[in-house]
């Protein structure tokens, strides 16, 4: 038996994954860098929680589809789809001045907003890192 139909495979999925953790990195480290008197901030699940418990003003932003919206969501969550073509306006009736969590499913889409969040001078950024597949796991391991 030849192993080489296994490790093909296994290797093209372990250069994507291993590419995948490098680029996310890189984008971290720019995306997440410090400005004065602005904060932007990726958190887990457990400080995600922690936060919403000791700023309950927060703002607390899903960036997901309707429906996936529908199936779940963090306590209080609005909805502004990133795919929305007016997204950016919905973005704009936030208060710019209080914080705001943000959050996908995996971190994709949310991280793509932070970017506009940030374009539109927000000041306070928190981002759920692994998304709502983060918060969901977490929250149900704790139960």
């Amino acid at each position: 038996m030849s192993w080489t139909p296994f490790l093909v495979p296994t290797f093209a999925i372990l250069v994507v994954v291993v590419g995948w953790y490098f680029f996310e990195g890189q984008w971290d480290r720019r995306l997440f860098r410090a400005e004065p008197g602005k904060f932007c901030v990726n958190l887990s699940a457990d400080e995600a929680a922690k936060w919403l418990r000791e700023h309950p003003e927060t703002q607390v932003l899903d960036v997901r589809s309707e429906g996936e919206h529908a199936s779940g969501a963090l306590p209080g969550a609005v909805n502004i789809s990133a795919g929305d073509a007016s997204f950016e306006t919905k973005l704009g009736r936030l208060d710019r001045k209080r914080p705001v969590l943000v959050y996908c499913a995996g971190g994709f889409r949310s991280r793509k907003a932070v970017g506009r969040l940030k374009a539109l001078s927000f000041e306070n950024i928190r981002h759920l890192h692994r998304g709502y597949m983060s918060w969901k796991s977490d929250k149900t391991t704790q139960s």
